[in-house]
């Protein structure tokens, strides 16, 4: 590695934190968008394991409600983890360039369900039969491509949650998904000692990009700043997307 892209990843991880601290999400999303453009996927991926973890163990511990959240949300977490170790392997052993395809649409996805933010609400009963069904989904696609947000977050904003208690699910479904995509990684013979210790290192600018993001959204309107942050991911999705086609 360069010069050149040493400057590239603690740029890419403090913006990615900066994301993260303002809208309390986003940091896996980001990293995997920016870092696809210049590395392998399976190289991103570990890159991004540490300061995942540990920014989204920090959201998970906002509140006092992280047992309560935990005894729900289980059976997800369970399906999180199987999910993400078998699509771990897709994201190692299939073409560049159908991987760059799933990297794009799921941004492109979530951009656009975000944008358009339709209103749902999952009834308790809908709840324990849907919760393993979104888990595996969204394990298959956290493991085939490295974002977590899909369908995990659209099912979880639809449940009815205090706002803090949003926060700490959003921070538990990203935290198994971080630890099982790590276990995913290793299985696979894709976290080599470089990678960890390159991912060690880029927690730094994540927890400095994560702080100044926190200060800044007490100062800006979040929602004029998402909006402006999902555009940029529809922009990045598409760009990565078509980039094999062209």
């Amino acid at each position: 590695m360069g010069e050149g892209l040493y400057l590239y990843l603690l740029a890419v991880f403090m913006l990615a934190g900066f994301v993260k601290g303002v809208t309390g999400m986003g940091l896996p999303t980001v990293s995997m968008g920016l870092l696809g453009v210049v590395m392998p996927l399976p190289v991103a991926a570990a890159l991004l394991v540490i300061p995942s973890f540990v920014t989204n163990v920090l959201q998970l511990f906002t509140g006092a409600s992280v047992w309560r959240i935990l005894r729900r949300l289980w059976p997800m977490m369970v399906l999180i983890v199987l999910g993400t170790v078998v699509g771990a392997s897709l994201l190692i052993s299939i073409s560049p360039v159908w991987s760059s395809l799933g990297l794009g649409g799921a941004l492109i996805v979530y951009a656009i369900y975000a944008l358009v933010s339709p209103e749902l609400t999952i009834s308790s009963a809908s709840e324990k039969w849907l919760s393993p069904l979104v888990g595996g989904m969204t394990g298959l696609i956290a493991g085939a491509t490295g974002v977590f947000v899909m369908p995990a977050v659209p099912f979880l904003q639809s449940l009815a949650w205090s706002k803090e208690e949003l926060v700490q699910a959003l921070g538990l479904s990203f935290t198994v998904s971080t630890i099982a995509l790590a276990i995913g990684l290793y299985h696979h013979h894709a976290l080599p000692m470089q990678s960890f210790s390159l991912s060690l290192l880029s927690l730094v600018p994540a927890l400095m990009g994560m702080w100044c993001g926190q200060k800044v959204r007490a100062r800006i309107g979040a929602k004029r700043f998402r909006r402006c942050f999902l555009l940029f991911l529809l922009v990045l999705g598409s760009e990565i997307a078509l980039r094999p086609l062209i």
